[in-house]
């Protein structure tokens, strides 16, 4: 129904992701090589063609596509109030952590995990403190004697989750859910969720929202929701934070507002309606999709390149690769694969401990880019190895 072999030339439209030279191929940044739902670009054309492009409220529909998208597809129920409207679940995160938090205390992450995390808490002046996800026949799962320890800290006062997390593409089990939240709560520190990549799934698996878990869950969190990676609109900086615990919400609120971003664009809000409201047959085709695109890489990366692995995921389009057999220097490995193939990888050491020995890679394309991407990765591999 939908085409998502259709091969779209992105050079020279200011694309972060394509600003790489001639014979380059990037598959590194998480956004997708496809058109978003055609349904979503019929909006968008409809509010363009109004020719106005005033400042714009934020209507009863933008809530109920939310709450119904939720209610529908995660079986979770959201109420209005709970819900804010923001640019981006990063300014979002940034704001949180300078309302929530001062200047020197301690935000917790799970690493390898989002760069941007970093980012956000160093920016401002407060301390990273990882927990390091455990690595073992390769799948990741959680120290929770790391982890309490470090929660128990009095300078720790909040932690950013990743659910699912990206890179590794782990979707966290009700109960691994329910004892982060009881830590979380026992130890005083406030959890926000960032759940960005919850649509991407493989079929037949669906994540949890943090706070459907417990009362103690909902009430110690923000969650951090878009419609952004899973149909492509990263561009239109659109998303929401949903909070159910007033005082926390108030926060919040106060802290949006202040740094100037809760209020939206001209087409933020036409956009999520739109794919909340039209998108789940086109989401549900990507999603096969994008599985298919998994399973030929793994098969071809177990047959072609048995020197690295490719880590099991049930969410997002990105593979995390297991160069350990080759490097403790996926950095450097990563430029060499660049230099000599034109193939534009993340490298894992900007994801925090252990990813020095990752490699990150994008499967959000068609799947003749793909192998193309897979054929490159081989020579470049291969190529190391002479070195």
């Amino acid at each position: 129904m939908y085409h998502f072999d259709k091969q779209v030339n992105r050079r020279n439209t200011n694309s972060l992701k394509w600003n790489v030279g001639e014979n380059e191929l990037p598959m590194w940044v998480a956004d997708m090589d496809f058109e978003t739902a055609p349904e979503i670009q019929e909006a968008i054309a409809a509010r363009a063609a109004h020719g106005v492009f005033g400042y714009t409220d934020i209507p009863d529909e933008w809530y109920a596509a939310y709450i119904n998208w939720w209610k529908e597809r995660h079986q979770y129920s959201m109420q209005k109030e709970w819900l804010i409207f923001c640019t981006g679940v990063v300014p979002a995160i940034s704001s949180i952590v300078r309302k929530l938090t001062t200047p020197a205390e301690k935000v917790l992450i799970q690493t390898p995990v989002y760069n941007i995390f970093f980012n956000s808490i160093l920016n401002n002046g407060r301390q990273v403190l990882e927990s390091p996800l455990v690595y073992e026949n390769g799948e990741y799962r959680i120290d929770f004697a790391d982890l309490e320890q470090k929660l128990a800290d009095p300078q720790t006062t909040l932690m950013i989750l990743c659910n699912p997390h990206n890179p590794v593409g782990k979707i966290w089990s009700l109960e691994t859910l329910a004892k982060i939240g009881e830590l979380c709560k026992k130890h005083h520190v406030v959890v926000i969720s960032d759940e960005i990549h919850c649509d991407i799934t493989a079929p037949g698996c669906a994540y949890i929202p943090f706070a459907s878990v417990s009362e103690i869950c909902r009430d110690n969190s923000i969650t951090c929701i878009a419609p952004t990676k899973a149909f492509n609109l990263a561009g239109l900086q659109t998303a929401a934070v949903s909070v159910p615990n007033e005082v926390l919400r108030h926060k919040v609120w106060r802290g949006l507002n202040t740094d100037e971003v809760a209020e939206p664009s001209a087409f933020a809000v036409d956009a999520a309606i739109a794919a909340f409201t039209k998108g789940a047959a086109w989401l549900d085709e990507l999603c096969g999709y994008i599985q298919i695109n998994k399973d030929t890489a793994a098969a071809y990366i177990a047959k072609n390149i048995p020197q690295i692995k490719d880590v099991p995921s049930q969410a997002t389009y990105l593979l995390w690769l297991d160069c350990g057999a080759l490097t403790e220097n996926s950095e450097e490995l990563a430029e060499f694969i660049r230099e000599k193939t034109g193939l534009f990888l993340s490298d894992g050491v900007r994801y925090g401990a252990h990813g020095n020995k990752f490699l990150r890679l994008n499967v959000a394309c068609p799947l003749a880019v793909v192998k193309d991407g897979l054929e490159r990765l081989e020579r470049g591999i291969m190529a190391y190895r002479k070195v």
